[in-house]
């Protein structure tokens, strides 16, 4: 299991290229994260949901996703609540300090997930969530050490030496935390290091000494992780720059995002520069196409984005003729109302739409999770559904995509300017991509994306194989099995 020092160490990578690296190993491998927080999900083969790194680990191992995988996952709806998704299914709403009374009795669930796949493969990588030194929620915790001594997996600690400090990081850890927990943890592994390795010899050796773990080794900075799918918001302002006569691509960033990765793809066209827009900053004037991303609050984020001003940018982008699409909870902003008479993402309400497409949406409790396909701009995708929500108006008329089972999906308006979809992941597909890029004059350039993914994966997967002491990692694994019972868990 890998722990880390903090957020956004690179864990979710790491076990990524783990789970490729010993796959190429000719092992059965699967991912496991017990508890998940973020609004990126991705839909599973079991129909439910899980979280997009998840899923992203999953693809390293060269399976389906599936609900398994991440038993428990939060998304956040506002600042002190967060939808509580159990085995991929909705299980209701809750606030913070519900959340932290109920994690015990989600213990057995997480357990129960973790032994199906344990039962199915030679080795589960399992990815922590923040950090094990976050000893205030560490009673009932379920991500992290109290997951770890339940079902006796041995941890590996990661540390990011990118932001300064990783000495302090790891040998902290190891002593404010409660040494029943401490005793789980088999070593560390230095991530995002640049430069020269042997540079940080001393320093290595010393984290060694100070805290009695071994370390595992130094991965350098990878730059294939630029490839591959983002979950944290942390990377949202870390937009795509590029020089010369690119065409910009412009999206605000909303206060609840959702599946941002959805803008991925672009990242790898050269003709095209992404900005995320963040809160104090308008959206940039010569902005050939605004995309209004998913929301996991859809009227919260609506207020929000009138309160930076930016309907003002996006309705004067409209009337100088210019694209915006809008996917999901962005296609129900587009139209002319959003009604939630039912308090599903925050208290009962109604809200004026941007006015843009002759759509009017009500939010269900039902939930729409599955994979799609079908034709959109004269070219074929596949996606997937994930929303609770019906749209319907007379611009429903003129759909964004007729999918594979008949059904329409999405408005266009009468000028062809303003699009709407529910269909996630599609911009995935570089025969669309290079459609919608067509109406601004960009000639894509057809780079297919899941092909870019598993490269990435692949050159990740060799770096570690690298700079990492995997065999010690295996057999550590091994280990853990060997005196382990028949349920998975040590007797």
């Amino acid at each position: 299991m890998l722990q880390g020092t903090g957020s956004d160490v690179g864990k979710s990578v790491l076990v990524a290229g783990l789970c490729r690296a010993l796959v190429k190993r000719g092992l059965r491998v699967l991912p496991f994260k017990p508890q998940n927080m973020s609004n990126n999900a991705a839909v599973t083969s079991d129909g439910g949901e899980i979280g997009r790194a998840q899923a992203l680990q999953a693809i390293a191992c060269g399976v389906a996703p599936h609900t398994d995988m991440n038993p428990v996952l939060l998304k956040p709806q506002a600042d002190r609540t967060s939808q509580l998704i159990v085995h991929g299914r909705v299980r209701g709403t809750l606030r913070a300090d519900n959340f932290r009374q109920a994690r015990g009795t989600l213990l057995g669930e997480v357990l129960a997930s973790y032994d199906r796949l344990r039962q199915a493969c030679d080795i589960v990588v399992v990815e922590g969530a923040g950090s094990p030194a976050e000893i205030n929620l560490r009673a009932g915790d379920i991500a992290n050490m109290g997951f770890a001594r339940a079902a006796s997996v041995p941890v590996v600690l990661v540390g990011d030496i990118d932001r300064g400090g990783v000495i302090a990081a790891i040998v902290g850890t190891r002593t404010i935390i409660d040494p029943a927990d401490a005793a789980m943890i088999e070593g560390f592994i230095i991530n995002k290091f640049r430069g020269d390795p042997a540079l940080f010899a001393d320093g290595y050796r010393q984290i060694e000494s100070l805290s009695g773990w071994r370390g595992f080794g130094v991965v350098p900075w990878l730059n294939a992780t630029a490839r591959l799918p983002s979950e944290d918001a942390v990377v949202l302002e870390r937009g795509k720059t590029r020089a010369g006569h690119s065409k910009l691509v412009a999206c605000p960033i909303l206060p609840r995002i959702s599946n941002f990765d959805d803008l991925d793809p672009l990242k790898l066209e050269p003709g095209i520069e992404l900005q995320m827009v963040p809160p104090g900053q308008p959206i940039p004037a010569e902005a050939a196409l605004i995309i209004l991303p998913g929301s996991k609050a859809t009227i919260a984020d609506l207020a929000a984005l009138r309160g930076e001003g930016w309907d003002v940018d996006i309705l004067g982008h409209h009337r100088r003729g210019g694209l915006i699409l809008g996917l999901c909870g962005g296609y129900q902003m587009l139209g002319k109302s959003i009604a939630d008479p039912d308090g599903l993402e925050g208290p009962a309400s109604a809200s004026c739409g941007l006015g843009l497409l002759e759509v009017d949406t009500t939010l269900h409790a039902h939930k729409a999770l599955r994979p799609v396909s079908g034709m959109a701009m004269g070219a074929p995708f596949q996606g997937y559904e994930m929303h609770m929500g019906q749209t319907s108006g007379p611009d429903t008329e003129r759909p964004f995509a007729l999918l594979s089972d008949g059904r329409r999906d999405g408005a266009i308006n009468a000028a062809g300017t303003v699009f709407g979809s529910y269909v996630h992941g599609l911009l995935a597909d570089a025969k669309l991509r290079r459609a919608l890029l067509s109406r601004m004059n960009v000639e894509a350039g057809g780079v297919d994306y899941g092909v870019s993914v598993e490269r990435a994966l692949d050159e990740i997967a060799s770096a570690l194989e690298e700079h990492l002491d995997i065999d010690a990692l295996v057999a550590l694994a091994k280990a853990e099995r060997s005196a382990s019972g028949p349920t998975g868990f040590r007797t």
